[in-house]
């Protein structure tokens, strides 16, 4: 059996960024991330959160670069990070001077005959990325009933 070490997300994003420490700073000191391996000499750090997991390369050493890189980066993404208190965590960016792209609201999304809750709030990266920490608040019965989600896709 694999060790806690060697387990990997079975999807894991890879952000292009404009500089790595800077990145890195954001992520890990501002957002709680932690390194779980970096090639600095890449310009690569793989970064782990709980669950959540992502990497960020350096974009003067993007291989994979599709189309020019014009920020903000990631137009039409956002990232949803569970976190145990977002509340806490709004608090640690505002007192670093970040500013939060949308503040922290409650939704409810309907998930077939229920509803799942979650406290949430945006805030972009240094490159643009917009990252959606979201608090889970769990259950309860939809307003209105839903279609049957748990078919293939079309």
């Amino acid at each position: 059996m694999a060790s806690d070490s060697e387990r990997w997300a079975a999807l894991v994003p890879e952000l292009l960024v404009t500089d790595l420490p800077r990145s890195l700073a954001f992520w890990c000191d501002l957002c709680g991330f932690r390194r779980r391996y970096a090639r600095p000499e890449d310009g690569f750090a793989y970064l782990e959160r709980g669950a959540a997991e992502i990497m960020l390369a350096e974009l003067s050493n993007a291989a994979w670069q599709t189309g020019p890189m014009t920020p903000p980066f990631g137009r039409g993404i956002n990232l949803q990070i569970e976190v145990a208190d977002v509340t806490e965590l709004a608090r640690s960016l505002a007192a670093a001077g970040i500013s939060l792209f949308a503040p922290i609201t409650t939704e409810w999304y309907r998930q077939d005959s229920g509803e799942h809750g979650q406290s949430q709030f945006l805030v972009q990266d240094p490159d643009g990325y917009l990252l959606r920490f979201v608090q889970p608040l769990g259950m309860r019965p939809a307003a209105m009933p839903g279609e049957d989600t748990a078919s293939p896709c079309p």
